[in-house]
């Protein structure tokens, strides 16, 4: 399985080879008509990948830490509550017989 993964990735990565060398003519990005950034075409496709990814992984790295703490406080409700439970609960003894289980309550 590792052999066809790896002939996938490299296929992959020649297409995209070939189509970097293709694009490569120089593009000019205007900020508002403050700044003007040439570089080539393939390089600003690159760099708007990249800042998408770390958006991506910025915005999902907020909604995991937010469930994280939500579990966290979860867990430590339903411990209190299975506290509280256990303190409230009469206590129970199981006595054995030979022929069948029993409970009784003690005072």
């Amino acid at each position: 399985m590792s052999f066809v993964r790896f002939v996938v990735l490299a296929a992959v990565f020649i297409v995209l080879l070939f189509i970097s060398l293709q694009n490569a003519q120089p593009v000019s990005l205007q900020f508002f008509n403050v700044a003007t950034w040439q570089a080539p075409l393939v390089f600003v496709i690159l760099v708007a990948f990249a800042i998408g990814v770390a958006l991506g992984l910025l915005a999902s790295t907020i909604q995991i830490v937010r469930l994280k703490r939500q579990l966290a406080k979860t867990r430590r409700d339903n411990q209190r509550a299975d506290a509280l439970a256990v303190q409230r609960a009469p206590d129970t003894i199981v006595l054995t017989d030979s022929s069948d289980a029993r409970s009784s309550r003690t005072p």
